[in-house]
């Protein structure tokens, strides 16, 4: 019981992480403003999501009554949301990588006529993962595009789809999302019978949205042309679990459902796949009950579905966490007073001291003498400040221009940064996004280590002594591939 609830307090401190950075209050504000105004293209440039087609080329390869259904879900897209809600890994919560997920299914519009044609949201391996970005695409299956090529899965994957849940990211559907989360109900009051060795030795079966698999998996059946039948559920890499929903002898009722356990036997590649939007409690939800976090704090969307009745107003973006005001002096103990330091002229330096003392401190400090306390800290917020933590958050999220912003409060916007943890967070980042760049150009292959050339991939330096960090990952940072986040 303690190491669930260990596990579970984990779970809701990444999750709090998550919703703090991941999608930062100015995307959510400028995205929806360009999506009222009708600009999906300056909303999906905002959320980061780059689009790889555009309404006319699909006009030209499957013709226009495909394109204009197209358009209309781009109108209705709303990429800060649909950021909100793409699975995400332990132990940062970033983005999953290396996926594909179907948005929406068109059956019949293939270039033949007969396939469906999937809009799908991809995102970039883990080793070019810098800014975090999104893309958008078209998926039929014959004559893959270029993007289509460099990623290592482009079709989409069963386990992760949202065709099935547009609550998730098409604004007119978000109505739905209290239903479909599971919200109005108890999250001990399920639908289905359940085998008691279902959930045995599952450490994540409080997480499970038990009440919801029934329901849920009668629509990936009727998505899939059967009345009835069996679905997959996975939870986690070693255990599987089967909801069954049998009709009934009339056919007249609602499928009665059941879960059992899968035996080891049993081939479950033939059978559907619960999707995993729909396989666990939702973390807003879960962050709602345990307390963990205010209504008002959630993307806007999710709070009016999640809290209709809440107070506060939940159509406005919610604020972002306080940082101390541009200008504002610090108080340091300085030779047995209280001196203040503060930005002049766009420059963080102390106020009590004249001109001449500073140059003679900065003349003794080079000439490996004690400075004074003034300057330590100064020199200090440069090379290593208590808000690290914070910019390396918004870094490894993409949020680079919070990240500055966070900096040029404590140093002031013309500051120079001194060599420490902080300018090799932010050259490393740089050189993440120019891996990104490289790999969207299609100007390297499937590693950062198969350029073309000098300077492609890891090998990007800055100077001497730099070091070589792989794109993608801090030093560190566990492959995703052993670090799901559940």
């Amino acid at each position: 019981m303690l190491t669930a609830t260990a596990n579970r307090d984990s779970r809701l401190s990444l999750w709090l992480r998550v919703r703090e950075f991941a999608v930062p209050p100015s995307m959510i504000e400028t995205s929806t403003a360009r999506r009222s105004a009708g600009d999906w293209a300056g909303a999906c440039a905002a959320a980061r999501v780059d689009v790889d087609f555009s309404p006319r080329s699909v006009a030209r390869a499957h013709g226009r009554d495909l394109a204009a259904r197209i358009r209309a879900d781009l109108r209705h897209l709303a990429p800060d949301l649909l950021r909100w809600h793409m699975p995400r890994i332990a132990p940062d919560g970033l983005l999953r990588p290396g996926l594909t997920l179907a948005l929406a299914r068109y059956d019949g519009a293939g270039r033949d006529g007969t396939g469906p044609v999937h809009l799908v949201a991809r995102t970039p391996p883990a080793w070019a993962d810098a800014g975090q970005r999104i893309s958008l695409a078209l998926w039929d299956g014959s004559c893959p595009d270029a993007g289509a090529r460099r990623h290592p899965h482009p079709h989409p994957a069963g386990r992760f789809r949202l065709d099935l849940h547009r609550h998730l990211w098409d604004v007119r559907r978000t109505d739905e999302l209290r239903i479909r989360a599971g919200a109005e109900r108890p999250p001990t009051d399920a639908d289905a019978a359940v085998d008691p060795d279902a959930s045995a030795g599952v450490p994540w079966a409080h997480r499970c949205a038990v009440d919801r698999w029934a329901a849920e998996a009668g629509i990936v059946l009727r998505a899939e042309g059967r009345p009835a039948g069996a679905v997959a559920v996975r939870l986690g890499a070693r255990h599987r679990v089967v909801v069954n929903l049998a009709a009934d002898g009339d056919g007249f009722g609602p499928p009665a459902p059941r879960i059992t356990a899968a035996s080891a036997q049993a081939d479950l590649s033939a059978l559907p796949v619960l999707p995993d939007a729909a396989t666990w409690v939702l973390p807003d939800l879960d962050l709602i009950r345990a307390g963990a976090i205010e209504v008002d704090r959630l993307h806007p969307l999710v709070a009016s579905a999640l809290a209709p009745g809440a107070p506060g107003d939940h159509s406005a973006v919610h604020p972002s966490p306080s940082v101390d005001r541009p200008g504002r002096p610090h108080l340091v103990e300085c030779r047995g007073a209280r001196h203040r330091i503060g930005l002049v002229d766009g420059v963080l330096a102390p106020l009590d001291h004249d001109p001449d003392e500073i140059r003679r401190e900065e003349l003794l400090a080079a000439l490996t003498g004690t400075p004074l306390p003034c300057l330590r800290v100064i020199d200090v917020a440069h090379r290593q400040p208590d808000c690290l933590a914070g910019v390396r958050e918004r870094l490894d999220h993409g949020d680079t221009a919070g990240a500055l912003a966070v900096v040029e409060v404590l140093l002031g916007p013309d500051a120079l940064l001194r060599d420490g943890a902080l300018r090799d967070e932010l050259e490393a980042a740089a050189r993440r996004r120019i891996t990104y760049g490289l790999y969207r150009a299609g100007l390297i292959g499937s590693g950062p280590d198969s350029g073309t050339g000098p300077g492609f991939g890891a090998g990007i330096a800055t100077g001497p002594g730099s070091r070589r960090v792989r794109p993608g990952r801090r030093p560190g940072r566990p492959h995703p591939r052993h670090a799901t986040f559940r």
